[in-house]
């Protein structure tokens, strides 16, 4: 079994590795341009939606406010007529991805932080390079993938999406197989 401590460079330089490239396929790539479409009327529909101040935060319309309500004709209704949506509020203002590229650095190091931890258990000082890519890659792309999956089911979100994001994630798994791999003591 190998410590955690013996794994901290591969650790960070994983997460460090990812959170490069994840920059450059969000901003050089195109690959993620289509994810978000405006809607229609834009700033008529930001016109309309700004007097009620909504705070940041998850929304969905309409929205029940139990499960019996859902069967109500007045609920079929208005779901029916729609629009029905899902919906997150950021907050208004200045724009900075500082915070959200802070979160997403440390993010990437629990990730690579639970690769390691669960090859560490499984094997041994000098385990085959190829054994700690599988364990460790597996790990890496569940942590950075398969929780998507729910978005697309819960939430209609475009399959589309979700599947272009678990490609990054199997691209970022397999930069922190090769990381661990490597540098394997």
């Amino acid at each position: 079994m190998v410590t955690l401590a013996a794994l901290w460079l591969p650790i960070l330089l994983a997460a460090v590795l990812v959170f490069i490239v994840s920059a450059m396929v969000h901003t050089v790539m195109p690959w993620h341009h289509s994810d978000f479409k405006p809607v229609p009327n834009q700033d008529g529909v930001m016109a309309a939606m700004r007097p009620f101040a909504i705070p940041p935060g998850d929304y969905i319309m309409p929205r029940p406010a139990n499960a019996a309500e859902m069967k109500s004709p007045e609920y079929l209704e208005k779901h029916r007529q729609g629009p029905v949506a899902v919906m997150t509020v950021l907050p208004s203002g200045d724009f900075s991805m500082t915070g959200s590229l802070i979160q997403w650095f440390f993010y990437c190091v629990v990730v690579s932080l639970f690769a390691a931890y669960v090859a560490s258990r499984a094997l041994g000082p000098g385990a085959d390079y190829l054994r700690v890519f599988q364990l460790a890659g597996t790990t890496a792309f569940a942590g950075y993938s398969l929780a998507l999956v729910q978005q697309s089911i819960w939430f209609k979100k475009q399959w589309s999406t979700t599947l272009k994001s678990m490609a990054d994630g199997l691209l970022y798994g397999l930069l922190t197989a090769g990381v661990m791999g490597w540098m394997w003591p």
